[in-house]
């Protein structure tokens, strides 16, 4: 069984799902590594249930529905489910429990500061990340606080951090405040000025781990950074996708039309 990873979702609104239907993914991965999808991961602003976009959110999960496999959605900032408290947290067998936002196809979102066990992969899940349309989104009452950690949430983390801190994976929207600058340096030969809480706190909690993987997307590049002193990986995705599976006791990453692993 394998894990299929995707970045930021935003309802489609820029047709991110054409990258992910049944019909592109099996074009892409033929039909035998997508038979093999044993989950959907996405890696943060899913924003499912925004207001006033009830007909389009209809539209992605028939879409959606049309697969095999239930989605599961790291939290971005872009995300509805900041402002409600009524929602249904469930147990489906990895863990923690997941907010459960639909039913057909399942969508969920993982908690933020937990660890789950995801087809075999052990994985720290973090979350949240600045909004640079912050004034904008105020203004149309579409910014939560919590898209930051509260005090409490970091210094659970940290707790925890003290006897759980090797993972094979970390999934987060934003990425670590350091390697952020290394990608967008990558992609834009520039300084990245814009400073992120969320991004520092990452660094934060970057420094009490060890992990093979770290898995994130915010900045809508689709980037892989290796670290050959501390040989760990850091993959941003947005529109592209990536199948994860266990390979014995190794980690396989498969890319789009039957590429090289690593």
């Amino acid at each position: 069984m394998s894990i299929l990873l995707s970045g930021d979702f935003h309802a489609s609104i820029s047709g991110e799902i054409s990258s992910i239907t049944k019909r592109t993914l099996k074009k892409r991965y033929k039909s035998e590594k997508y038979s093999r999808i044993n989950y959907h991961i996405i890696l943060g602003d899913g924003c499912f249930m925004w207001q006033g976009n009830y007909l389009h959110d209809i539209a992605n999960y028939e879409t959606l529905a049309r697969r095999d496999f239930p989605v599961l959605c790291v939290l971005g900032n872009h995300e509805p489910i900041y402002g409600m408290t009524n929602l249904s947290e469930v147990d489906i067998g990895i863990g923690e429990k997941v907010y459960q936002i639909y039913d057909n196809p399942f969508i969920a979102y993982l908690k933020r500061g937990k660890i789950y066990t995801i087809d075999g992969f052990k994985m720290l899940v973090l979350g949240g990340a600045l909004s640079v349309d912050k004034e904008y989104q105020v203004k149309n009452n579409t910014w939560w606080e919590n898209e930051y950690w509260s005090k409490q949430e970091e210094q659970d983390i940290f707790k925890l951090l003290e006897t759980e801190n090797t993972f094979d994976c970390v999934l987060s929207h934003t990425g670590p405040e350091h390697i952020n600058k290394k990608i967008f340096a990558l992609t834009y030969s520039m300084p990245m000025k814009v400073e992120d809480k969320v991004a520092l706190l990452n660094d934060e909690i970057h420094k009490r781990i060890k992990f093979k993987e770290w898995w994130c997307g915010h900045l809508h590049r689709n980037q892989y950074y290796y670290d050959d002193e501390n040989k760990c990986g850091y993959q941003y995705l947005y529109k592209s996708t990536k199948i994860l599976e266990k390979a014995g006791t190794e980690m396989a990453v498969h890319n789009e039309f039957g590429m090289s692993k690593r």
